[in-house]
């Protein structure tokens, strides 16, 4: 009960380092962490193609796709029940799966999130015991750095990612799909990307972010600030010096 009520009363709550760029910028990174998985993780689109049938009405292929971007499990669907005059042998489906880069940049800053929050708390209640330790500074700028390092890869896997979602949902679909090969076909539409397109700036942004706080923190280490020197015993006498 004493040592609960010791933990307890270490809590300090200061809004201080807000101000400074070591609570500031953590703030930055915890906004820009929900920006990035709010605008992948919650996408949703379609893409469309048209299809001249012969003896019958022209006739619309549709597919809906979201997040995690299983586009090999988006099957096309037709607008009528005639098959384009039995062009439309088979079930078809969009091509490749995109879910590995997407859930990676998501998870990843799902997890910055929860960590920021947590770095928060302790910049505002606990910056004093956080100072007076020397290894949580060092484990914060470690984390920094390696959490740095992933935002360049998530980013940059989820970017290439981005550019086959838009291949595979763009005018190239029609390669893919064996009834344009009988059967005139037009590419139709596909839904904005905009939000994805944010998504990868943010995280890129989360990555200079990230990668400048890196000093910030450095600052608050024994690396940057080894401890001073202990005392000298004022009792002791001076050791004399030779002739």
């Amino acid at each position: 009960m004493e040592r609960v009520t010791q933990k307890m009363s270490g809590l300090q709550f200061n809004l201080g380092p807000a101000k400074e760029p070591l609570g500031f910028i953590k703030a930055l990174e915890w906004i820009f962490a929900i920006f990035a998985f709010a605008t992948c993780g919650g996408y949703s689109g379609s893409t469309k193609i048209k299809l001249f049938c012969p003896k019958s009405e022209n006739l619309t292929a549709n597919a809906d796709f979201e997040y995690p971007f299983r586009l090999n499990k988006a099957m096309l669907t037709l607008s009528d029940k005639t098959n384009c005059s039995g062009s439309w042998k088979q079930a078809y489906y969009l091509v490749g799966d995109f879910s590995s880069s997407a859930q990676f940049f998501v998870t990843f800053a799902v997890f910055v999130f929860l960590y920021c929050i947590a770095a928060l708390v302790v910049y505002l209640c606990f910056l004093h015991l956080y100072r007076g330790a020397g290894k949580l500074p060092m484990i914060d700028f470690i984390v920094t750095v390696v959490v740095s390092f992933l935002w360049l890869i998530s980013t940059s896997a989820w970017a290439k990612g981005l550019t086959d979602i838009k291949t595979s949902t763009g005018p190239s679909l029609l390669h893919t799909l064996e009834p344009c090969n009988t059967v005139k076909c037009l590419f139709g539409e596909v839904s904005s990307m905009g939000s994805l397109n944010v998504s990868v700036v943010v995280g890129f942004l989360n990555l200079i972010l990230w990668a400048g706080n890196a000093w910030f923190v450095y600052k608050e280490t024994h690396l940057h600030n080894p401890p001073a020197a202990e005392p000298s015993n004022p009792g002791s006498p001076p050791i004399p010096t030779g002739m």
